[in-house]
């Protein structure tokens, strides 16, 4: 039983795997009559307080916004990597990722207004399908295990934290509730502490984790969404040392933890949609038409559109290896805004139950349509067999 046990976790697609069953199983206990325990976990209070810092928040609450600021702490650090030394190294091909982001977000924005324009409150909606969810969009091509190219997996991950940094942006700007000035405060001069530290070459871990940390909390009570705390620190701390790459060390230790542990458990805390009260006749609705259409035509729309364009513009270069088939079928993967989704969501209906039920049924749908369509397009497209490249040195 060790032994398959360790073959299990060796498997690059292990953690793709425990996501989705961590999705099943959510979904299972938030339909049946294991509701009740599934929302006494969700809510399960962790108290956190150091003098005046009081962090008392639910379950859901510490997954979202802090395991997940860990992990994309891991993102911040794989993207600084591939910027500084690896597949997106030169503008043109950094410049490939953020067009397609742009076109990622626009489009899908715009196929929902198609839908829902003159629909009075459900036009608060339009950026529910412009957020890709990263860690089912990774959880579904790590399915695919090696055949998928490092580059087109790099390709992923840049779109899909610019993606994010947009859809964070957005909150800030059009769903905020009320931002807390002093608060952000703070976190601005924490961010100047880290970028001190970065350029004074300290290449110890320790006053990064400290002052990131520092970044985090204020961050998390300023009323952003206390992800974006994770991404710049990961952006800050140094890719090369003198004896060893501190970026390299940290991404190196949390990366099991983040494939094992932290998606695994968000994907718990989210997937579990109530569909109680609603029916296939509500998808005939202009809301949850609205949303398919952005994450299911607008998302691979977007990207591909302007991937194509700037191409054939000279504006940007294909990642190396990798064919604007490729893109199309990861574009349609991107159409999985699942978490991020219901997160919008969340704040543009608040007090609307109604309008946030039928939302959460097209993103269900949506989702799901383009992780089925995207990993059987991905599947078909890819090698059978699996070749080593430059960039996988």
């Amino acid at each position: 039983m060790t032994d398959v046990l360790k073959r299990f976790l060796a498997m690059e697609s292990a953690g793709g795997i425990l996501l989705i069953v961590a999705a099943i199983v959510a979904m299972v206990m938030a339909n049946t009559g294991l509701v009740d325990l599934y929302q006494e976990l969700l809510s399960t209070r962790i108290q956190l307080r150091i003098s005046t810092l009081d962090l008392d928040k639910t379950l859901s609450h510490w997954v979202n916004d802090g395991m997940m600021a860990v992990f994309f702490l891991v993102i911040g650090l794989e993207v600084k990597r591939e910027l500084v030394s690896g597949a997106l190294s030169t503008r043109e091909k950094a410049m490939f990722p953020a067009l397609a982001a742009i076109g990622g977000m626009l489009f899908p924005a715009l196929w929902f207004l198609v839908f829902n324009v003159g629909e009075g409150a459900s036009m608060n909606g339009w950026a529910i399908p412009t957020a890709t969810d990263i860690a089912f969009a990774l959880g579904v091509m790590a399915l695919l295990g090696k055949r998928v190219p490092l580059s087109l997996k790099v390709f992923l991950l840049a779109l899909a934290i610019i993606d994010d940094l947009g859809a964070i942006i957005i909150i800030a700007l059009f769903y905020n509730h009320g931002l807390s000035v002093p608060a952000m405060s703070v976190a601005v001069i924490g961010i100047g502490g880290l970028f001190w530290l970065n350029r004074a070459q300290v290449h110890s871990l320790v006053p990064y984790l400290i002052l990131g940390w520092i970044v985090w909390a204020a961050v998390l009570k300023s009323g952003v969404h206390a992800t974006l705390a994770g991404v710049i620190l990961g952006f800050l701390i140094p890719l090369y040392g003198r004896k060893f790459s501190p970026a390299r060390q940290l991404e190196n230790f949390l990366h099991p933890w983040c494939a094992f542990l932290i998606l695994p458990l968000f994907s718990f805390v989210n997937a579990g949609v109530s569909l109680q009260g609603l029916s296939l006749d509500d998808l005939s609705s202009a809301l949850p038409l609205g949303i398919m259409a952005g994450l299911l035509i607008g998302k691979p729309m977007g990207i591909f559109l302007v991937s194509w364009g700037a191409v054939r513009l000279g504006i940007a270069q294909l990642p190396t290896g990798v064919c604007l088939k490729q893109i199309f079928a990861v574009s349609v993967l991107c159409g999985i805004g699942f978490t991020m989704s219901i997160f919008i969501s969340s704040l543009a209906f608040t007090g609307h139950e109604d309008l946030a039920n039928l939302s959460r049924l097209g993103i269900l749908m949506g989702s799901t349509l383009a992780a089925i369509i995207g990993y059987g397009m991905l599947n078909y497209i890819l090698p059978r067999h699996h070749t080593r490249t430059a960039l996988q040195m």
